[in-house]
């Protein structure tokens, strides 16, 4: 009897093998590999990994915007490299902080624990920022922009799993204009992360106690202000780019410190908030590429015996996005210049560590909502939301029926946290608040569904809503309850975009991997962001982040 049982069991589980196999099966586009193609190695492994993540890249711009790149940037990686074609974000907040961490750790916010850029931390009643720390500080300025590290990341990275896999012997260095984007991918072990300050690149003394020579030296040419120096107008004549609404729209943010939102913008004339207004130009993608040039060269990365990492985030798309919006010429132009920073890269990656020797992904953090007015102008339904509107109507309810002030603490990351303390404390009963909340906010128009958190798993929601609202559960950081928008609609002004939420214009990424050993070729297959650092750990031969829930892409790799 025991052994029919394990007979039908051994059947079971190789019919679920099989189903699962089905559904992840593979369609893959290959062509023969062009004479002009490096794609097999010159050594046994790279001596080089660079992570580039573009923050706020949808997906599309790899293909909206192709008749006016060049052949050496974009296309190069899509004509010589891999291309998951349909990588999506398996979780919910799409923001910069988790996004980041996603990639890096190949994990979702319930297991690395950054469930949002900041989140409410009911053990000292105040909102957390993702990297904040309060026991370092900031090392090359006087400002607090430095009081940063990893701390709130629970998991490692595989920046992290390099550095152990060898016993650190490899470097590993973090550069963004956002502290986000350079503190999380670098992940806790790293040599170094650098971000943007005021107009100069700083860093946390939880890595150093002093900015090396050749960073203070490039602080020392002020570049932001002689990158500003230069207006900043349209790369080819304004007529050719008919992929966008008319440059000037009154639900465009513009630039800290203009009065227009309308080329050529004249950042020359910006004089108090010129370092903050920089973030919002290309001009600032450039800047960090460079000061990444200058990374490899100072520290010699991919000259050793082993792989060194180079974790480097785009933040200005991200600036620039979210003033302008996706359809603007603003945007347009940036990733035009944004093409010819990352052919100028590459070209230095060639000529520095040699065609066929460094590995690089590239990838973003989340996509981006078209603006509300702009869908409106086409009769497309869209809108925006107050939180601060709903926090402040919630409240009011909860003190009418149940007597409790301050019922909501916060909301934010497009959850609710309750004030379960003071409710536990005026013996409320948790369970009735909670229904009256949810009902109450199902009662908006363009709120969708509103499900208590931890009755997620047995809740009515469509996929890929419920998986990614499950991923995006911390049971320790997150809200009581969590909302969904109708498509298009989001917590924010009446001008500019955001993003956030499930829909695949915030999910949809770019996914490109390209150089040592990398097949030509694209899949369209779903693949996940979860699935990058398990790619990455698989082709170099090492562990996996420890908290890696992804895939290995298969048909990323020349050989295995």
């Amino acid at each position: 009897m025991l052994r029919k049982c394990i007979v039908i069991v051994n059947c079971f589980l190789l019919v679920v093998s099989c189903s699962l196999a089905q559904n992840r099966s593979t369609k893959v586009t290959t062509s023969p590999k062009k004479s002009n193609e490096v794609n097999s190695p010159h050594h046994p492994m790279p001596k080089l990994v660079v992570g580039i993540v573009i923050d706020q890249m949808r997906w599309d711009y790899l293909y909206r915007f192709s008749g006016l790149y060049g052949a050496e940037g974009f296309k190069r990686m899509l004509n010589q490299g891999f291309s998951c074609e349909n990588t999506q974000i398996p979780y919910m907040p799409t923001y910069t902080a988790p996004g980041h961490t996603c990639v890096y750790t190949g994990s979702v916010p319930a297991i690395h624990g950054i469930v949002g850029n900041n989140w409410f931390d009911r053990t000292i009643n105040a909102n957390v920022y993702c990297t904040d720390d309060s026991t370092v500080t900031t090392v090359g300025s006087s400002s607090d922009a430095g009081k940063m590290s990893p701390q709130n990341m629970w998991t490692t990275t595989i920046t992290d799993e390099l550095r152990l896999s060898n016993n650190f012997k490899s470097k590993v260095i973090g550069i963004a204009l956002k502290d986000r984007g350079a503190i999380l991918p670098a992940g806790h072990s790293a040599n170094a992360a650098y971000w943007y300050d005021n107009g100069k690149w700083i860093t946390s003394s939880y890595y150093m106690n002093q900015l090396p020579g050749w960073v203070n030296q490039v602080n020392a040419k002020d570049l932001p202000s002689v990158y500003m120096s230069k207006d900043w107008n349209t790369l080819l004549p304004i007529d050719k780019y008919d992929l966008s609404t008319a440059d000037d729209k009154p639900y465009e943010g513009g630039i800290r410190g203009e009065k227009t939102v309308t080329f050529p913008h004249k950042t020359s004339l910006i004089n108090a908030e010129k370092y903050e207004a920089f973030k919002f130009t290309p001009y600032a993608a450039t800047y960090t590429f460079e000061f990444a040039k200058k990374a490899i060269e100072n520290e010699k990365l991919g000259a050793g015996t082993v792989t060194d990492f180079l974790a480097v985030s785009i933040s200005s798309t991200d600036y620039i996005g979210h003033s302008f919006g996706p359809n603007s010429i603003e945007a347009e132009d940036a990733y035009l210049r944004l093409d010819k920073d990352i052919a100028d890269f590459l070209q230095y990656l060639d000529a520095t560590l040699g065609k066929g020797n460094y590995l690089t992904f590239l990838t973003a953090d989340h996509g981006a909502a078209h603006v509300p007015a702009f869908l409106a102008e086409h009769k497309i339904p869209a809108g925006t939301v107050s939180d601060d509107a709903i926090r402040q109507e919630l409240n009011q309810v909860i003190d009418e029926k149940f007597g409790v002030k301050n019922g909501v603490l916060s909301l934010q990351n497009y959850q609710v946290y309750l004030n379960t303390d003071e409710i536990s404390r005026q013996q409320k009963d948790l369970a009735e608040v909670t229904k009256t909340v949810i009902s109450r906010l199902k009662q908006k128009p363009f709120i969708v569904n509103a499900v208590e958190t931890e009755a997620l798993s047995g809740a009515s929601l469509p996929d890929p809503q419920k998986k990614m609202f499950l991923n995006g559960y911390n049971p320790k950081r997150s809200g009581n309850i969590v909302f969904t928008f109708k498509p298009g609609y989001f917590d924010g002004a009446g001008k500019g975009t955001t993003h956030g939420l499930w829909n695949p214009y915030d999910a949809h990424i770019p996914l490109l991997f390209f150089g040592w050993n990398v097949k030509h070729g694209k899949t369209n297959r779903e693949t996940y962001m979860t699935d990058i650092s398990a790619t990455v750990a698989a082709m170099l031969q090492i562990q996996m982040p420890n908290g890696c829930v992804g895939k290995v892409i298969e048909e990323v790799r020349a050989a295995w």
